[in-house]
């Protein structure tokens, strides 16, 4: 059975961690949980990742996170104001 990182962020006010980060070549899921209603934080998506997921409230959601490629990619809330990065290496 091969190897899986599981990282929880939780979503409040901001990312909590804001900084996520993963070995290359190991399958990662990370799970997002927003916790308050605050701000914008309702949507995380990344670009650089290709995902793109609500967040209702108290509701966990897993991305799977490509981890092939080394690097710093970027997710932001749906209005890019709030920021946080995984980081594989």
């Amino acid at each position: 059975m091969s190897e899986l990182q599981k990282v929880d962020v939780t979503v409040a006010g901001g990312y909590e961690p804001e900084v996520v980060s993963l070995k290359r070549g190991v399958p990662a899921e990370v799970t997002f949980t927003r916790t308050s209603t605050q701000g914008c934080l309702d949507v995380v998506h990344s670009k650089e990742l290709g995902f793109e997921e609500d967040l209702p409230i108290d509701e966990p959601k897993t991305v799977t996170i490509n981890t092939e490629k080394a690097g710093e990619f970027a997710f932001s809330c749906g209005m890019d104001m709030f920021h946080g990065k995984v980081i594989v290496k």
